[in-house]
């Protein structure tokens, strides 16, 4: 099996500070920093940074973050998870990831999605009733942008170009930018349309529901003769000693965010069993490092993919935590996740 790339992901939660106050967003953003120079530390592969502008999480402007984490990092790539390209502005979105890939080094990526919560749509005067037709023009505008030529585009929902340049340029001549989809089959398919990576968000239930989708993108890229792009999982989880201390301290924190969000989406509150089955059976990967790392090498070995990103930040959970589990998912987990893949291997060998 060729090597898959294991990295972390961070919406930049508001935290509380270990004594049950409220971390300010500036300390958090100055966290987040810190999370991912260690994730650089310990050997990850990439650090995402999600994009949201409501008042549980502090990174609005996920670019100027992994800047910061650039000019102290070396080797991790850094991306977003996700950028919301449907209220943002295509071309602005270019020029800021050119400015990062060229700040870190060429390690830029960007993740392009619609995005789970609607903040932004109104906050810059977009209409929730184009939501389908924003992020289509905008991802086919994005993708002529990407060839780093002059650009001729037109569409509906914003100024047409006319063999236009965009700059800065970036030195590899592309910035790799993958399509996240929450498990739409148009969705996926729009992605192997572009030729685009693609990225599955696992937020619930057993991440192997999720194999027909990544198979579904496999069929379309070759149906429609497009090269071969990699696959990458975003899912929750966290790491601690033992997995009864993972449960004890996450579980706290998942209610908080998961009754906030419910209660704003219809669901109900969640409860503690509800929970430690997510934790045994869905898209949680929680619990000890082996614990962790066996739930992420079946979702890799059942979905197929190249890539998986553990979304390591649950509600207020305090940042010495957060720490601590990134610590444990560099040293211990990514290592024995590559160990069960090289033994899987030779067993079908």
């Amino acid at each position: 099996m060729e090597t898959v790339e294991l990295g972390l992901d961070t919406f930049g939660d508001v935290t509380t500070d270990g004594q049950g106050g409220r971390t300010s967003y500036a300390q958090v953003i100055r966290d987040v920093v810190e999370q991912g120079v260690l994730a650089d530390r310990v050997g990850i592969d990439v650090f995402g940074v999600g994009e949201h502008h409501r008042d549980d999480y502090a990174i609005s402007a996920p670019e100027v973050v992994l800047a910061a984490i650039a000019s102290r990092t070396e080797r991790i790539k850094l991306g977003t998870a996700v950028t919301v390209l449907s209220s943002d502005d295509p071309v602005r979105v270019f020029e800021r990831f050119a400015t990062l890939d060229a700040v870190s080094d060429g390690r830029a990526e960007i993740t392009l999605g619609r995005g789970s919560f609607t903040e932004s749509f109104p906050l810059f005067g977009y209409d929730l009733a184009d939501y389908e037709t924003l992020f289509a023009e905008k991802l086919d505008l994005m993708t002529h942008l990407l060839a780093e030529g002059p650009v001729t585009w037109e569409g509906t929902i914003r100024a047409a170009l006319t063999d236009q340049q965009v700059y800065p340029k970036t030195e590899s001549g592309r910035i790799t930018t993958w399509v996240g989809v929450g498990g739409s089959p148009q969705s996926v398919v729009r992605a192997a349309t572009y030729g685009l990576p693609l990225v599955l968000a696992v937020i619930g239930g057993d991440p192997v529901r999720f194999a027909p989708y990544a198979e579904l993108y496999r069929k379309a890229l070759r149906e429609l003769g497009k090269e071969e792009q990699p696959i990458a999982v975003h899912a929750p989880g966290f790491v601690a000693e033992t997995d009864e201390e993972a449960v004890e301290t996450l579980y706290p924190h998942a209610k908080v965010m998961l009754d906030r969000i419910g209660a704003e989406r219809g669901w109900p509150p969640l409860t503690r069993g509800r929970f430690e089955a997510d934790v045994r059976g869905g898209a949680q990967h929680v619990g000890s490092p082996e614990t962790v790392a066996r739930k992420i090498a079946r979702t890799v070995q059942a979905l197929g993919v190249q890539r998986f990103d553990l979304k390591y930040t649950t509600g207020p959970l305090p940042h010495a935590e957060l720490m601590r589990s990134i610590e444990l998912y560099g040293t211990v987990v990514v290592p024995r996740v590559r160990e069960l893949l090289a033994e899987s291997e030779q067993v079908a060998v």
